[in-house]
């Protein structure tokens, strides 16, 4: 009796648990790899083997030593060299060509150029993994129970595919912006929905629904046109006529890394899961001599600066105009910079190579960050509660800034064109109005108050997924239907061809009932 009750106790501890699995990883650089890798480490303290792909020329990607994480490198002929290329002239060319109502369909031709080079650098990237027959049998043997993936670079899924096994995708959005609406069936209506990167709110006057409205067309047919170029990859890969929009639709799980403390309320399908700010913790100590020089703050606190790991520098005009309007304001900074040290840097501005930004975001004297708008920046200031000065450069840093401002908890300043008043303004409003501590607060208490933690809900979909062999049951039917099915213009043809032989039937007895009349009159006439 006893032995059965802890047999039956056993068996419900255990209930919805997964026994070590094994899992493939194919990344993404950047920040896109930060996430991913936290995801990894998750998995791993979890008792699962991770085995993660990893390009030769790969730029942020380090191998490491663990019993349970095997990094299977495979040759490509660039090197870091060239991603770093592809890097900058996108940075450059979104910096140059910054899309506004007057410009966007100039940005749009300009990132063109860009996206054809990123698309030569990933198309050798999926032959390094796919034409390499030794590795393709390797992984074969693995016994992979699922493969995560990071879809700016495509070929994950042809891999989960040639293998067997369920893919999962981890992503802020997608490179190609519709592929969420196109591939994942997500409705994206464009009277309330703001069109991703344009800055819009889900508050629209009409001139704003207008853009938004044609925003959408005009990725639509950049997904169209500068993502077409894959559909016969995939096809000749994967033995059968197919698209990439096809091939992504068959992905288990979507985890999108925000949540509702940074989107605006739309409409989600079952198989997207919110997973933002995974890689959020309470903030650790700061290293002695770091801790002193925020002590020495006293009641004015500090503000943390950051530009992200793309940005190391900036032109010698732009950091001094930078330094200036940071020396006129009473908080010591801490200011992540490698350039050279501008002349009108104050001395209550530290300029350090490197900063342990979430332990400086959760100290008690943080009172601003200025930030580039990163998603990990920006959640990290959300979790700790750090009103924002957002400085967006490129790709989506203006959208998450515009996201910020319109919930009260950031002022934006335009880097190409602001002056050292413009930035002192922003400091001193963000710092001295209390509204604007008062929403980050709010948004940092929406954040913790979750049933699940983020980083948790993330590796249970992962588990979920290899516990079950999938997740089909999550999976909407409008993937099976075609687009004239999708937006019921069958119906819709059908119904007015109805209502067309209803009126066509009705007048045909009018006329004939008339015709009857008239002649039925004529011969009473006659007689």
């Amino acid at each position: 009796m006893v032995s059965n009750i802890l047999l039956w106790s056993l068996q419900i501890s255990l209930l919805g648990t997964t026994l070590a699995g094994n899992i493939l990883i194919w990344p993404m650089e950047g920040s896109h790899w930060l996430n991913v890798k936290i995801i990894i480490d998750e998995l791993i303290k979890r008792e699962h083997n991770v085995t993660v792909l990893v390009a030769s020329g790969a730029l942020f990607i380090t191998p490491t030593s663990h019993s349970s994480l095997t990094f299977e490198i495979y040759k490509v002929s660039f090197g870091k060299e060239r991603i770093q290329g592809v890097i900058k002239d996108f940075v450059l060319t979104w910096l140059e060509n910054r899309p506004s109502p007057s410009t966007i369909w100039r940005f749009y031709q300009e990132m063109a150029k860009v996206i054809k080079d990123f698309h030569m650098v990933s198309r050798e990237m999926c032959d390094g993994v796919l034409k390499n027959e030794k590795l393709m049998e390797k992984l074969k043997k693995g016994k992979f129970e699922v493969l995560l993936s990071d879809p700016v670079f495509p070929c994950g899924d042809i891999v989960a595919l040639k293998l067997g096994i369920p893919f999962i995708y981890s992503l802020r959005f997608s490179p190609a912006s519709n592929v969420e609406k196109h591939c994942g069936k997500v409705p994206y209506p464009p009277s309330y929905v703001p069109a991703i990167l344009s800055e819009l709110t889900d508050q629209m006057t009409f001139a704003d629904r207008v853009r938004n409205f044609i925003s959408y067309h005009l990725q639509d047919y950049m997904f169209e046109t500068l993502w077409k170029p894959w559909d016969s990859y995939y096809s000749k890969e994967l033995g059968r006529p197919t698209t990439l929009c096809e091939t992504m639709s068959k992905a288990e799980i979507w985890l999108i890394r925000t949540y509702w403390d940074f989107e605006f309320p739309r409409p989600y399908l079952p198989n997207f899961e919110f997973v933002g700010g995974l890689h959020c913790k309470p903030a650790k100590p700061l290293p002695p001599e770091m801790e002193e020089f925020v002590q020495s703050s006293g009641e004015d606190g500090i503000v943390v600066f950051s530009l992200g790991s793309m940005v190391k520098n900036l032109t010698e005009e732009k950091a001094n105009l930078i330094a200036s309007a940071l020396a006129q304001i009473p908080q010591k900074v801490l200011w992540r910079y490698k350039g050279k040290e501008p002349a009108t840097l104050g001395p209550n501005t530290r300029l350090l190579d490197w900063i342990p930004q979430n332990d400086l975001l959760g100290h008690p004297k943080t009172k601003a960050f200025i930030t580039h708008g990163g998603t990990n920046g920006i959640y990290e200031a959300i979790y700790h509660g750090v009103p924002m000065v957002g400085v967006p450069m490129f790709a989506d840093q203006p959208d998450n800034i515009a996201h910020m401002k319109a919930k009260g908890a950031a002022v934006e300043v335009n880097m190409n064109t602001m002056t050292s008043a413009d930035l002192l303004g922003a400091l001193r409003a963000v710092i001295n109005d209390p509204s604007y501590k008062e929403n980050a607060m709010r948004l940092s208490r929406i954040h913790h108050d979750q049933p699940v933690k983020p980083l948790d809900r993330a590796v249970f979909w992962i588990e979920f997924v290899m516990r079950h062999k999938g997740a089909k049951h999550l999976r909407v039917a409008a993937h099976d239907l075609s687009w004239f099915q999708y937006h019921s213009l069958d119906v819709i043809g059908f119904l007015l061809a109805c209502l067309a032989t209803a009126m066509l039937l009705v007048t045909k007895c009018c006329l004939f009932s008339y015709h009857t009349f008239m002649k039925a009159g004529r011969k009473m006439k006659r007689e």
